[in-house]
């Protein structure tokens, strides 16, 4: 099996996506509350996977277009959308393909740390907003990354890779950590004004749910959360 092949094992990844500690009760709640209203909006999901966050961003009124590389976890937000939203299968390391200005805002969910360069991706994030539009995203907390590959240099930007179990299946993920401030310039690089940096907590319902997750989630930063407005 290749690395971050998703479509073999979409179902079982997103089984774990819908309810575990990390997404459910951590990253999903934090980056809906950056996104904030978006009834009217149109919104692209960028690595929408299953359509998780794409199903509440349509229940609160938005106009939404989800794009991933895994068909099979299009196949899966496809069926949970039903129709309420647009899928396609697109590579955010190369074009994509909508027009300037298609859309208000553009989320991208754990989804900038499989990407070994930021620029291609940010420049086509800007090309599709309108002024002031708004990109909100989560990746990987650098601090922590880099704490759990073991790499020697923090101010590198290199690829490591995990071991992921998944219901029955064994799968191996390549990432991407980049120092803060390497964000932070390809941002400003891409025409990006940062409005808001979180590190959060999760919710509190996790305490009693997971209780080892919620202890290390609330003393751990595990990912980091942008919004950017375009310049």
């Amino acid at each position: 099996m290749s690395e971050n092949d998703y479509d073999a094992f979409a179902a079982a990844y997103d089984a774990d996506n819908e309810s575990n500690a990390w997404n459910a009760y951590y990253e999903r709640p934090a980056i809906l509350s950056l996104v904030g209203n978006v009834a009217g909006l149109r919104v692209l999901d960028a690595g929408c996977g299953g359509g998780a966050h794409a199903a509440i961003l349509v229940e609160r009124g938005a106009q939404l277009t989800g794009i991933d590389a895994s068909a099979g976890l299009l196949e899966i937000a496809g069926r949970r959308l039903n129709g309420r939203a647009r899928f396609l299968v697109s590579d955010l390391n190369g074009p994509l393909p909508f027009a300037d200005g298609s859309f208000d805002l553009i989320l991208a969910s754990l989804v900038m740390h499989y990407l070994p360069d930021w620029s291609r991706t940010l420049s086509e994030f800007h090309r599709l907003l309108p002024p002031d539009g708004r990109f909100v995203f989560s990746t990987h907390h650098p601090f922590m990354d880099h704490q759990l590959a073991g790499h020697e240099n923090y101010f590198e930007t290199y690829s490591f890779s995990e071991t992921w179990q998944r219901g029955e299946r064994t799968m191996t993920m390549r990432f991407w950590h980049r120092p803060l401030h390497a964000m932070f310039d390809a941002l400003k690089s891409a025409g990006f004004h940062i409005e808001t940096l979180s590190e959060p907590q999760p919710a509190p319902q996790a305490l009693d749910l997971f209780p080892d997750a919620y202890k290390s989630l609330t003393t751990e930063p595990r990912f980091i959360f942008f919004t950017a407005v375009k310049a």
